[in-house]
């Protein structure tokens, strides 16, 4: 298969390829990939996430930590004497080896020109080496050297805001937007990552950013991040929006004092599954997952960032990235550049904190997709909005796959249904019996 760029769709509500193939952005956080990496553990790391459905990887060039002063695992550093203007390229030349391997694999790299701290210098080891001029240089130089690489995908920020205090960063970040543009000779995808609990809609009407990001963070399990991107998706012009760094699996929680120690525990796979399906059946395009092993890549030669309790090799196969394939199945599987969210479907309302209930439907009526977090847990729907005569009705396992039909019913009443007693979360799954739609999570 021949990697096809990524574009918004005519919406602006989704993402699709060159061709019109819808594409979800499932994305992982794999931060410090280029920098601590080898290309053998490279080729490790990108197998295993093509193997569990992932399509983006995001990656910092310029990374977070000592990413100018520590070299790779080659021993080279990214840039001759901390100059932006003078990248290295036996550095540029393992990335490049990384970012081909990657669309050898079927998979995209959301690429992070430099991490936040190289640009905005509030915490972090930095240093700030970034200026309007040097970014723009900087960004040209990487838009030309990856112009015909169709699965690059521009992610500017790395965890900072553009305006802290009375200091005003966003003209170094819209000079590096500048600069890729010029680089790859016209428009690209490009988004920006912010810092936590915030998006990146502080750009939104520049036209380099192409589709908006949010990170809900590490704070609460219960973040409201339907929230969040209800926020976005109701802005005008429109367009797409994800949460770009939820709650990892095996990262501290900690919504106290942000101090991530663990004796308040880790974050396992249910809160990483609340947050992807809360936030693409708000009206997200996609999600990315994390795990706080693999986005620092750590192991034992490391020192560890805030308590990971696994080494990132351990955590390839934790539950959690697991299950995020079956959402991407899920909605895939019916008709998928005309999903709306619609809480109007809940009749009994959808719920506050961890046991919010997120629903969304086809524009046209044809099918309804309902979270629901809770076991044995009573809803009730009101399908006078969705179409035909009769609704089969599924119940989907988002830790599984698995879809167990559940008879059908009339259509145009309020109907409550409960969740299975096992759990913890289902989708409910109401379709039109008249459009033949396969078992959810297939075809």
């Amino acid at each position: 298969m021949i990697m096809q760029p990524v574009h918004v769709s005519a919406n602006r509500r989704f993402l699709v390829q060159e061709d019109g193939t819808p594409f979800f952005w499932l994305g992982d956080t794999a931060w410090e990939l280029f920098h601590r990496c080898t290309r053998e553990e490279a080729e490790l790391y990108l197998e295993n996430r093509r193997r569990k459905g992932f399509t983006v990887i995001q990656a910092v060039a310029l990374a977070e930590f000592d990413g100018l002063r520590a070299p790779n695992a080659y021993g080279d550093l990214p840039l001759l004497d901390e100059d932006p203007t003078r990248p290295n390229e036996a550095y540029f030349a393992h990335v490049d080896f990384i970012v081909r391997r990657a669309a050898e694999k079927d998979l995209y790299i959301g690429l992070l020109p430099t991490w936040g701290d190289k640009v905005i210098p509030i915490w972090g080891k930095g240093p700030a080496i970034f200026d309007a001029r040097n970014a723009r240089v900087y960004g040209r130089w990487l838009g030309e050297r990856y112009r015909n690489q169709p699965n690059i995908i521009w992610i500017l920020g790395g965890d900072r805001p553009p305006f802290y205090r009375d200091r005003d960063f966003a003209p170094i970040w819209r000079a590096l937007a500048a600069g890729i543009r010029e680089g790859v000779n016209g428009h690209t995808l490009m988004t920006y990552h912010p810092v936590g609990g915030t998006s990146s809609s502080v750009f939104h009407d520049d036209d380099w950013l192409s589709l908006n990001m949010w990170q809900s963070g590490h704070a609460d399990p219960d973040t409201a991040n339907w929230a969040m991107i209800a926020q976005d998706y109701a802005r005008t012009p429109i367009k797409p929006v994800l949460d770009g760094e939820p709650c990892y699996e095996d990262h501290p929680v900690n919504p106290y004092t942000r101090q991530w120690k663990p004796e308040y525990g880790y974050f396992d796979d249910y809160p990483v599954r609340k947050r992807a399906y809360w936030a693409v059946l708000a009206g997200a395009c996609g999600h990315t997952y994390g795990n706080h092993s693999i986005w620092q890549m750590y192991d034992e030669r490391r020192e560890p960032v805030t308590f990971p309790r696994i080494t990132w090799r351990e955590a390839l196969d934790r539950p959690g990235a697991a299950h995020m394939i079956h959402l991407r199945r899920l909605v895939l599987s019916r008709p998928y550049l005309t999903r709306i969210p619609d809480p109007g479907l809940l009749a009994s309302g959808a719920g506050e904190g961890g046991r919010h209930v997120q629903a969304a439907r086809d524009a046209d009526g044809s099918y309804a997709l309902i979270y629901i977090p809770s076991a044995s847990r009573t809803v009730e729907v009101d399908t006078a909005v969705l179409t035909g005569e009769r609704l089969n009705v599924t119940w989907y396992d988002p830790r599984t796959g698995e879809a167990t039909a559940a008879g059908d019913i009339a259509r145009g009443k309020v109907c409550a249904f409960t969740t299975p007693a096992s759990g913890p979360d289902w989708v409910l799954v109401l379709d039109d019996a008249a459009r033949g739609f396969g078992p959810p999570g297939q075809g």
